[in-house]
């Protein structure tokens, strides 16, 4: 069963019978909002935590960042991530190693701005019925951590130059992120799963 159509992020279709039952506009702008703070709050979390793994320890941020955009959907996917990095850039300490526009502008901003690119990439297939089975996830998650690594990689080279960054900001993580691939692919369908059942 479809529920809301092919093209409704997971989380739209978990909180229908809610929004359904919301004809004011302002609360429906006061739901995305409480969505938005929710998921920035998780990547905060998720950047602060660390997992020991070969090489390096492994931080469950960039899963996070893919589910929010395979959740989401493009526009409050974009705005979340937007609300994150504004948190940041004001000073608060979101990111791995603190906050500030000096953290942004340094070695890893690339990855920050691949986190904003990512989740609304992901939540635009999210939109075109992606992400209901283990492959189109598969897809959507390596496009996903593909565009991370591209542009983060791109950035830190300018630091350090290209050979460097590949070997410092690449290799050490990509173990990490394809578990990371595998655990989304198998997460967002069994998600769709379990929505199907209890909202039929």
């Amino acid at each position: 069963m479809q529920i809301l159509g092919t093209a409704t992020p997971l989380i739209l279709v978990v909180l229908s019978p809610y929004t359904d039952k919301i004809s004011n506009d302002k609360n429906l702008l006061l739901m995305q909002v409480l969505l938005a703070f929710i998921g920035s709050l998780l990547l905060t979390i998720s950047a602060k935590v660390q997992i020991p793994f070969y090489p390096v320890p492994m931080t469950m941020q960039t899963l996070v960042v893919l589910m929010i955009g395979m959740s989401y959907g493009a526009p409050l996917a974009a705005s979340t991530i937007f609300l994150y990095l504004l948190q940041g850039a004001i000073g608060l300490p979101v990111f791995a190693s603190g906050g500030g526009l000096a953290y942004m502008m340094g070695p890893t901003g690339g990855y920050l701005v691949g986190f904003f690119l990512s989740a609304s990439l992901l939540g635009l297939l999210a939109s075109n019925g992606w992400g209901k089975t283990w492959q189109t996830t598969a897809v959507a998650m390596i496009i996903g951590v593909g565009l991370i690594f591209a542009i983060g990689i791109g950035w830190l080279a300018m630091f350090i130059g290209f050979e460097a960054a590949f070997i410092n900001g690449f290799l050490p993580f990509i173990y990490a992120d394809f578990l990371k691939i595998i655990i989304a692919s198998f997460a967002m369908p069994a998600a769709w799963s379990v929505v199907n059942r209890f909202l039929k």
